[in-house]
């Protein structure tokens, strides 16, 4: 409330004292009544038309994944102003992808997972069940947000993923109303089916490379007894098969290629870089608005419909909480006054954890000779030049989902299998020629929190992920290495394997795999859940199934932080659906829907393949 009682302040040690004069005048009363009214009107009147002229319909916080999706949408109506706000710089460099190379050559991304230029750079606490590690966590801080980072992979989860969303008090956010959102989204190379979309912004293809080492990674699965799928985003999920890429013309394809540059010419859309918000701004219970800081300067811009929160799952509640909304006795302590007791808020939090299963290859056919010197050159030129050869994909381009043990009903364990050897994020350089597959669980049980470090909106937030924390937990990790490695040892592998490199024939014992995962497992970066979609009967929620948060008005968040529970898969994928479907609602227009559907069940649950 204190931007509006700034407005009614004296505004001058003059207009004090003929404000005092009045009751010693009093001949001049009603002459000086009469203009300080007419001044006061006049006062009123500008700072009306000022907030007008800096006011539009909607404000979106983060020009992410989900936010350059909704930015899109909602400019297609030609009446509806809309306001976009990053706080990273643009993706481009004088209107040249190539310029920015490390964002949009798909096989520089480890680049920009280790700069903070354009990555928030996030860590978390020392996790207690990991030797008191502490996990490097990487978000996107630039126009198109993690999907401009990101290892370019899409996995839209499974279909039991919705339709538990929707038992959980997601209601309509099930699989029959959430399926014509992926499909809305894409353009897949392949073309349109039952379950690919063929006309939309987001271009998603195949890889190219036909790398021996997939191959035998494909057939090694299948030798273990495992199932083919040639679709893992489509009727069958579990088995393994060809990764779905967000890779179009051997270019990073993010939302901001997809999504933003086609809308920024319209006249009804603006956006902005380099601006951190703040602050929601609230009349009582109502947003009306966010005070954002640019060039050092700090600003405020009004909303006359609704405020969209799409930071993701660390930036959304943190600006939640230093804006007022979150766990009363919390934000008290920091002196933020309380808006809204919503104690869901950074609370749910849930993440992905990952171990890199590696193992020497005795054939010089790896990326190990790419990453010397001569060779980067040669392969940036040539993308460079044409956007083609090894800088054209990421090179993640084979995986696969299974079942950790019999009676699990759907696929709890992925894998991505890479023909070449990553150590700590990409940030120390391959040593030896190798592959290796990053596995780990699905629907882990552990559960954390994040909470507020201060009220400075620069510091970042204490980042509780809780990793390894129950039984559960531990056991499937153990099932990934042991699954991984039965894979590894089969026939297709023969020709090309070495000596185990990680966890190490020296691992065997549960007890000793257990130490390994302690030390060596980290984040997919896969964050979400912490502005928990459900009920308003639900204490722990925080929006509802319309993306609006409980208990204040014109506020809504629509990123990966509002999934109820973490999907199996990827993230991307699912976020962008979330801003397709969400932009409906927000138009109010009925929900896309396609019924009856197939979806793969395993013939028996008896047995874990």
């Amino acid at each position: 409330m204190s931007y509006i009682m700034k407005g009614f302040k004296c505004h001058s040690p003059v207009m004090c004292k003929v404000a005092g004069s009045l009751f010693k005048a009093h001949t001049l009363k009603n002459m000086l009544g009469i203009k300080e009214q007419q001044f006061k009107i006049s006062h009123a009147s500008s700072q009306l038309s000022s907030e007008k002229a800096n006011s539009y319909n909607y404000i979106i916080v983060g020009a992410g994944s989900a936010g350059c999706v909704l930015a899109n949408r909602l400019t297609e109506d030609s009446q509806s102003t809309v306001l976009l706000l990053e706080a990273g710089p643009k993706d481009t460099l004088l209107g040249s992808k190539r310029l920015m190379w490390k964002i949009h050559m798909p096989a520089a991304l480890t680049y920009n997972l280790c700069d903070e230029k354009y990555n928030w750079y996030y860590h978390t606490t020392a996790q207690r069940h990991m030797d008191n590690r502490v996990l490097y966590w990487p978000r996107g801080r630039v126009w198109g947000g993690s999907s401009s980072l990101n290892a370019m992979v899409y996995i839209r989860g499974h279909a039991e993923d919705y339709n538990r969303w929707s038992r959980d008090g997601a209601l309509g956010w099930d699989y029959e109303h959430c399926l014509p959102y992926f499909k809305k989204a894409q353009t897949h190379e392949l073309g349109p089916d039952q379950y690919r979309g063929g006309n939309g912004p987001l271009h998603v293809s195949r890889g190219k490379t036909n790398h021996p080492l997939h191959q035998a990674f494909l057939e090694a699965a299948q030798q273990a007894g495992y199932p083919f799928t040639d679709d893992m985003n489509g009727y069958q999920q579990e088995g393994f098969g060809w990764m779905d890429m967000t890779i179009h013309q051997g270019q990073r394809w993010s939302t901001a290629s997809a999504y933003l540059r086609p809308a920024i010419s319209r006249p009804n859309f603006s956006v902005a870089e380099k601006t951190l918000v703040t602050k929601i701004l609230f009349q009582g219970t109502k947003c009306i608005g966010v005070e954002y800081v640019k060039n050092g300067q700090r600003k405020k811009v009004f909303a006359n419909k609704e405020v969209i929160l799409s930071g993701g799952a660390i930036n959304s509640p943190q600006l939640l909480m230093l804006s007022g909304i979150g766990n009363a006795d919390d934000l008290k302590k920091l002196g933020i006054p309380v808006v809204c007791h919503l104690p869901g808020v950074g609370q749910n939090l849930q993440d992905h954890l990952e171990v890199y299963v590696q193992q020497k290859c005795t054939k010089p056919i790896t990326l190990y000779s790419a990453q010397k010197p001569l060779n980067m050159v040669r392969i940036g030129l040539e993308w460079l030049w044409k956007f083609t050869g090894e800088g054209a994909t990421a090179h993640l381009e084979s995986g696969g989902f299974i079942r950790s043990e019999p009676g699990v009903l759907h696929p709890d364990i992925q894998f991505h299998f890479l023909p070449s050897q990553v150590i700590d994020h990409g940030r120390v350089a391959s040593t030896m020629e190798a592959y290796q597959v990053h596995v780990g669980p699905m629907r882990s049980t552990s559960v954390g929190w994040l909470k507020l470090k201060s009220s400075d909106p620069n510091d970042h937030p204490i980042i509780e992920p809780n990793y390894l924390s129950t039984e559960r937990d531990i056991w499937e990790f153990r099932q990934c290495v042991k699954l991984t490695r039965e894979i590894f040892a089969q026939k297709a592998f023969e020709k090309f394997r070495g000596p185990e490199i990680q966890p190490g024939n020296h691992v065997q014992s549960d007890r000793e795999i257990d130490a390994f995962i302690r030390q060596k497992a980290d984040s997919a970066y896969h964050p979400s859940c912490t502005c928990k979609m459900g009920q308003p009967s639900d204490s722990t929620a925080v929006v509802d199934p319309q993306t609006k948060v409980i208990g204040v008005e014109n506020l809504r968040v629509v990123d990966a932080s509002i999934m109820p529970s973490v999907v199996t898969g990827n993230l991307n994928a699912p976020t962008i659906m979330i801003a397709e479907k969400a932009a409906d609602i927000i138009k109010g227009l009925p929900s896309l829907q396609e019924k009856n559907v197939p979806v793969y069940k395993p013939k028996t649950l008896q047995t874990q393949r």
